[in-house]
């Protein structure tokens, strides 16, 4: 297992400066995340780690040896780093057991390492298939078994499994995820999909124009994010104009104690739908049904309050009482989180990413 560890990296494309000064620990033994839009340098960072890229100042540091910057720049193929692409880009004319065994070395083929990573990915007995006769799943568990076979010191994942269906991917990344766990490797995940990278990352690094604006577990990057752009960028999120007074917030869903390092007066504060409760006839702020967008496992139920302000409430069982054109009453359960006065606005804002 091998920490990684990049102080101040940064790489630039002519007068375009694709990483600025980025700061990441890669725990060992951990599977860590980089989030961020299109742009946002995630590629670039995974590439210099990588060695195809040469850094143009700070260090990259595998297991506190470094591995570039300071005038030293290894080689890829001397980093001892996998890599699984967005594609599993598999010899179409290898077997499957060929695949994962190339580049290995002949004491290693004949020991039982390519079936035991195989049997880590869940293939176990398909080693004498060839690719075309596995499907876009088994192809990328191919790929992810091919990248473990040498125990590499880390391996970088980028984006491996945007090409597949919603349903496939869920299973497979925490599938992988296990098979990671369970050989004891370290593992970037370049990814911009939210949900993927706080469902099986251990840490998450959100980067925006080349810098890391915040990098925790998955749960404080939800419950507590460092600006308003960061809250809506990992979730859905609803963000209200408010007024502090002695540690509430006067909003337009009521008096809501607030979490965060604000002082009194105006700001921003941040619900999550899932934190508004909705019902008929109790105690609460009236609002109007605007739409419901079932999802199977819960709806997500946009709603107007009186004075306008529009928000969003997420419905575990559906919401199929909360018809549209409905009206019902509406409260907040748990605290908001306030941002500082700089990112208030006069109107609400809804975050939704997901719709």
């Amino acid at each position: 297992m091998s920490e990684v560890v990049l102080s101040g990296v940064v790489k630039r494309y002519g007068q375009v400066t694709a990483l600025a000064g980025v700061d990441v620990r890669v725990p060992s033994g951990k599977l860590t995340a980089v989030l961020g839009p299109s742009g946002c340098g995630k590629t670039t960072l995974l590439r210099c780690l990588a060695g195809f890229e040469r850094i143009d100042a700070g260090e990259i540091l595998i297991d506190d040896s470094r591995v570039a910057g300071g005038g030293r720049h290894l080689p890829a193929h001397r980093r001892n780093i996998a890599v699984v692409p967005q594609e599993g880009a598999l010899f179409p004319h290898l077997s499957v057991a060929d695949n994962v065994g190339y580049g290995l070395d002949r004491a290693a083929r004949r020991s039982d390492r390519v079936e035991e990573v195989l049997t880590l990915v869940g293939l176990a007995g398909y080693g004498g298939r060839m690719p075309h006769q596995l499907s876009g799943g088994q192809q990328q568990r191919v790929a992810v078994a091919r990248a473990l076979a040498p125990r590499p010191s880390v391996v970088l994942l980028d984006e491996p499994f945007s090409a597949l269906d919603a349903g496939l991917r869920a299973g497979l990344r925490h599938d992988v995820r296990e098979a990671l766990r369970a050989d004891g490797a370290t593992g970037v995940l370049v990814t911009h999909d939210q949900g993927e990278a706080l469902s099986v990352a251990d840490k998450v690094v959100v980067l925006r124009d080349g810098r890391v604006i915040q990098a925790d577990a998955p749960t404080a990057i939800y419950r507590e994010p460092v600006d308003v752009w960061v809250a809506g960028f990992v979730g859905d999120a609803v963000l209200l104009p408010a007024v502090v007074e002695q540690g509430s917030a006067r909003t337009a869903l009521g008096l809501l104690p607030v979490t965060g390092p604000v002082t009194d007066g105006q700001v921003t504060v941040l619900v999550r739908p899932e934190q508004v409760r909705v019902a008929a006839g109790s105690a609460g702020v009236t609002a109007s049904v605007l739409r419901h967008d079932f999802h199977g496992h819960d709806a997500l139920i946009g709603l107007r309050l009186a004075d306008g302000t529009r928000i969003t409430a997420r419905i575990l069982d559906g919401g199929a009482d909360w018809p549209v054109g409905g009206q019902v009453t509406v409260h907040v359960d748990g605290p908001a989180r306030a941002f500082p006065a700089q990112t208030a606005s006069t109107t609400s804002v809804l975050v939704d990413l997901a719709a």
